[in-house]
Parts: structure tokens; C-alpha cells; sequence
């Protein structure tokens, strides 16, 4: 086992065998790189085919500035220094959640010898990422993110232009995959011989249904192993929407296992690189949520949940190729908690004046959890909307969601038109259209359970979320004032405007109301005006509902100036209002005393909300 470890700004490496520390290096020591890279966007810690080498990630150390190019040249310099040396001079990194790393570089670290080489030879303007040793070892292979003109946020942005590289043994680096595509989870072939990838679009929408490239080692030629599902018929592989795990490849060097949404749910699928076939391996009968953690031989660990079922950690043996449909599993562990919950999946169809002409015939997904009703009474309900938008409510284990529901209430989570696993035409039929489409599909989501349920109370509802989902919360209690009894949003999209020039991904600030982006994108009183148009601050003066705001005060994807904004236009008006600023806390407000606070201070608005009520 290998793990990093950073105590008072020192960084060591540890290698540990059969529960013993056997090896640490103090990587600070030798001072030929800064800090080393821990988000999946960059990652990687790999072990050479003679286990003597590791291959990491880390931060560059301060350079000066060269020319930008995709191009690769052997002859790119390691010593530059932002600025000629001014301290003062405005270095950029990789927006929310790399706060501080501007530019990365691959990293070896020799344990026989107990030394670090950076490696020379990476193409100027690019951060090498998701690193791995090339066959025969023949160098590394890598994804580099381009850098220039200036970087964009890279968080939950799976648009981001990038490269497939291969830098040999003598220094020289190539471009394996083409030129204007955004890359990712480089996963090569137990046998070295097949090298596969994920591709998709470049700007547009921040995350999107990729497609499965194959490049061949030998003949060096690429081919499309599996191509972006466009509108997928219910219950079927809708595409793949996430990360490869770094260990995806069958023994027999013909199959990738890997798991992608669909629809309301997440499952474990095989794909046959020979047949192009895709099967489903997971059962949505007992879980709702299928992640595949690792495969080793034919051996998959798979981690399953459900909204009433904490996760469990099951076992299963991929048969030989052919026969993976209804292949066993076996359970390692029981959660010691049991809850008293039950959820269903629901889908739900537009009204017909509220579809997408150019994209119709798309439903609305939806999970319901509450308690086991054994009496008539009502439950108040909360109705909970994702963020992203490009992003999914699947049928997995939440523990707000449980919490929320063991204390009463009924939780609706919805996954409006463009969230993901409903096919590309899902995602690209709310461009252009926030703060309409997306609105009325949450809207007609709960006006459907409310119909289906009759142990749900129309008379209290609450609406919640965070980001894109705090920004739909705000849309509700502003376009049905009267509908909704309470309101709390996290780190909320208010005035998309004025967000323009502040977000660390203003290129998708154009792309969600349907404007190309390019990089020397200046604002037109045109493009503001259809901003302002499409935010919850135009129905500022409806709101009627209690709002409780949650902050993260060094957010750099929704600037806080955004929460900030809607509380003084409350503030004005006598509204109910409450603010909660949190100093440490970014865009997720991740951190567990922030995540408790929130909840507790959710839990409490709504109850006071209901009284009052």
C-alpha cells in the first residue's frame, strides 16, 4: 500500500506492507516539485512494472512564462518563474478546489535510490494529469490540460480541452488523441496492447455523455469503441457519464467494466471490446446504486446502496465472456443501521406546452423517500433539486435524505431534462433554456407525486438545494409564491448577470442560456439582459417563502455576492431572511462541521417555517 501523507507542509511518501511501514520518503526535501495533486481530475500514483518507481503528480515549481502551443516539443524549459520573480504578479491555477496549483508536472520517485525526478519534455502550456507507465516501459502516458490563453475552473467540468500524450524513455512526447476535444481516464489493457479513453465536447455543457475511444498500441491507430448515446429508450445503457475506475480491464484483455447512470438509477455494465456489446451486470431489485470500485483478474468489488440501505460491499466473478448476464454476488458486510424507509422511482412526462420542440419526447426522472406510512396522517415534503444541472440524482444511499425523512418529512429529488443519464438529447435540450425548462419540470414533478401519493401534504412544502439546485429553490418560491412554505439554498446562481465575470467557468455562464462561448468572449448588453432574464432575482419581489441562505465565503464557481445579492433585495422588502457565512468553506461547503451546521439550521428553518404555517 502507498499513501501521502502532508504534516506541517511536509510532504511524505509511505510504503507500507502487511500493515508495516517499509519505505518513507520525504518528498519536501528534495525540493523539485510543490505541493502533490489528491483531486481525480489530476491523480494518479502508480507503481512501475519493476515496482522500484512511483509515478505521482505534483505541483510545478514557480517558471517563467513561454509560448503556448497543443504541439509537442522535447525542448520545453522547466525554468521559468511567473514574472520575472515579482512576487506581486497574478499567478493563475485551476479555479474552485485548486486554489494554489497553476501548473503540474509528472514526478518519479526512485525507492531503491531514495530520489525524485521531474520529467522533462511535456508540452509547453500544459499540466500533465491521470498519469500512467506506457507498455514495454517505454516512458508514460498522460491527459495534459491546456492552459492557454488562461485557464478555466476544471471542477465537475468534464469540457475542459485536453490531450492523450505518450512521453518516451529519450524525452519525446506525442499527441495520441486529436486536437480540439476535451479527454480523461486513460486505462490501458492488462497485455499493454489496448488503450482506451474517454472523449466529449469542448465547452458547452460542464459535463455530458462521453464516448469510449480505442487507440492500438501496436498499430497506433485510434477507433470508437462506444459512442455517445443520444436518446435511450427507458431501462436501457444510456451512455457513460463518469469516470473509468483505474482498474476497469478484464483479465482477458476484451472486456471494460464500468458504472454510469441510467435514468434515476446507477449500474454496473460490461463492455466487449470485440462485439461492442453492453451489458447490464447489476440488479436494481434490493439497490438503486451500483459503483464499481475495482476490478483484479475477474474478481469485482462493487460498493451498493439504496436511499433506505447504507452502502454494502459485494463480490462477484465476471464469467467468461458471454455470460455475464445474471452473474452472482456476494455480500461482505451489513450496515449495523437499518432504517425504517421506503422510496420509489418515478417518471414523469412534460405537460404538453412545456416540451422542447427541437428536443421532444424527454421525461422528467424523480425518487421519492419517506418513512413506512402506517397511518393517514400527511407528510410535509421537501423537494430537493440537484445542482450541476448537468449532474444526477441516483437511487443510492444520502444521509441528509434519510435524516430529513426519519424526522418526517417526505423527500422528492428530482432530476429535471438535462440532468444525466437520460442520453446527450437529455443535456443539450436545457441549453438555452434555464430558468424555464428546468423549472417547470421540477414543478411538474411534484404536482405528479402529490397526485400519486395521498400521504404527502399539498398545504407544506419546502424547497432546497445548493448551486444550480439553490437556484431553481429561489425560481419556485418566485414563480409560485404561494406554493411553497420555506426555502433553503447553498452557494445559490441569483443573478446570472452579475455572475458573469466572477465565476471561475464563465464560459458556461454563456453556454446555459444557449450563447457560444470563445475565449476573447466580451459581455453584450444582449447577453446580460438574457442573463437578468433567466435569474431568480427578476421574481426577487414575489417571494414570499422563509429563505435561508448558505454561504461559502471563498466559493469561486458561485462568487457568495450571489446569496448576497438576493438577501439585500429580501432584506428591503421585510422578507423573511436568514444568512449563514461560512469563512473556510468553498463551493461545496464540504467540510463536516459545515455540513452539520447546514443540516441542523435546514432542519430548523423548516420546522419554524411549518409552525408559523
Amino acid at each position: 500500500m502507498v499513501r501521502l501523507v502532508m504534516v506541517r507542509a511536509v510532504i511524505k511518501l509511505q510504503v507500507w506492507t502487511n500493515g508495516s511501514l517499509e519505505m518513507s520518503l520525504d518528498l519536501t526535501a528534495y525540493n523539485v516539485h510543490g505541493s502533490v495533486y489528491e483531486d481525480p481530475a489530476f491523480v494518479c500514483l502508480a507503481w512501475s512494472a519493476c515496482e522500484r518507481r512511483l509515478l505521482f503528480i505534483a505541483e510545478k515549481l514557480p517558471v517563467k512564462s513561454e509560448l503556448s502551443g497543443l504541439s509537442c516539443s522535447s525542448s520545453a524549459s522547466t525554468n521559468r518563474y511567473p514574472g520575472g520573480g515579482d512576487r506581486s504578479v497574478y499567478v493563475e491555477d485551476w479555479g474552485e478546489g485548486f486554489t494554489g496549483q497553476s501548473s503540474s508536472v509528472l514526478c518519479v520517485a526512485d525507492l531503491k535510490k531514495g530520489g525524485v525526478t521531474v520529467l522533462s519534455g511535456v508540452p509547453l502550456h500544459v499540466s500533465p494529469a491521470q498519469a500512467l507507465w506506457a507498455p514495454n516501459d517505454d516512458g508514460v502516458i498522460f491527459i495534459g490540460w491546456l492552459e492557454e490563453p488562461f485557464r478555466l475552473g476544471l471542477k465537475f467540468c468534464s469540457n475542459r480541452r485536453s490531450g492523450l500524450f505518450h512521453l518516451d524513455s529519450q524525452g519525446n512526447c506525442e499527441l495520441l488523441s486529436a486536437e480540439g476535444v476535451s479527454v480523461s481516464c486513460p486505462r490501458l489493457s492488462p497485455d499493454g496492447h489496448w488503450l482506451v479513453y474517454l472523449q466529449g465536447r469542448v465547452f458547452g455543457p460542464h459535463n455530458q455523455c462521453h464516448s469510449l475511444q480505442q487507440y492500438d498500441w501496436e498499430t497506433k491507430k485510434t477507433s470508437l469503441l462506444q459512442d455517445v448515446v443520444k436518446r435511450p429508450k427507458l431501462g436501457e445503457f444510456a451512455g457513460i457519464y463518469e469516470s473509468l475506475p483505474a482498474h476497469c480491464w478484464s483479465s482477458d484483455n476484451q472486456r471494460i467494466i464500468f458504472s454510469s447512470a441510467r435514468g434515476n438509477f446507477k449500474d454496473l455494465f460490461v463492455l466487449d471490446r470485440r462485439s461492442k456489446r453492453v451489458t447490464l451486470i447489476s440488479d436494481n431489485s434490493e439497490f438503486g446504486c451500483w459503483k464499481l470500485l475495482l476490478v483484479h483478474n475477474e474478481l469485482l468489488v462493487v460498493s451498493c446502496s439504496a436511499p433506505n440501505r447504507p452502502p454494502h460491499m459485494k463480490l462477484g466473478f465476471l464469467p467468461p465472456a458471454g455470460g455475464e448476464f445474471g452473474m452472482s454476488w456476494v455480500t461482505l458486510n451489513h450496515p449495523l443501521l437499518t432504517f425504517d424507509l421506503e422510496w420509489k422511482s418515478l417518471e414523469v412526462n412534460p405537460a404538453p406546452q412545456e416540451e422542447n420542440p427541437q428536443f421532444s419526447g424527454l421525461y422528467i426522472g424523480a425518487l421519492l423517500v419517506k418513512q413506512v406510512t402506517r397511518d393517514s396522517r400527511r407528510l410535509p415534503l421537501v423537494v430537493f433539486i440537484h445542482g450541476g444541472p448537468h449532474a444526477q440524482f441516483c437511487a443510492e444511499w444520502n444521509p441528509s435524505v434519510a435524516a430529513l425523512a426519519s424526522l418526517g418529512y417526505a423527500v422528492l429529488m428530482v432530476n429535471y431534462r438535462g440532468s444525466t443519464g437520460y442520453g446527450q438529447d437529455g443535456i443539450l435540450s436545457l441549453i438555452g433554456n434555464i430558468g424555464y425548462q428546468d423549472v417547470k419540470d421540477v414543478q411538474r414533478a411534484v404536482l405528479y407525486a402529490l397526485q400519486e401519493d395521498p400521504t404527502l401534504d399539498p398545504e407544506r412544502i419546502m424547497a432546497m438545494g445548493g448551486s444550480h439546485g439553490g437556484f431553481l429553490a429561489c425560481h419556485l418560491v418566485g414563480q409560485y409564491p404561494d406554493f411553497y412554505k420555506a426555502c433553503a439554498a447553498r452557494n445559490p446562481v441569483i443573478n446570472a448577470a452579475t455572475l458573469v465575470g466572477t465565476s471561475d467557468i464563465v464560459d458556461w455562464r454563456y453556454s446555459s442560456v444557449g450563447l457560444d462561448y470563445s475565449f476573447d468572449q466580451l459581455p453584450t448588453p444582449e447577453a446580460l439582459s438574457l442573463m437578468l432574464e433567466r435569474s431568480p432575482i427578476k421574481h426577487a419581489a414575489q417571494i414570499r417563502a422563509p429563505v435561508l441562505l448558505m454561504l461559502g465565503a471563498k466559493d469561486r464557481r458561485v462568487s457568495p455576492h450571489q446569496g448576497l445579492e438576493l438577501y439585500r433585495a429580501l432584506k428591503s422588502r421585510g422578507s423573511p431572511i436568514r444568512l449563514l457565512w461560512y469563512v473556510e468553506d468553498g463551493h461545496s461547503l464540504g467540510r463536516v462541521e459545515t455540513q452539520a451546521d447546514c443540516f441542523t439550521n435546514i432542519v430548523v428553518w423548516f420546522q419554524q417555517a411549518l409552525l408559523k404555517h
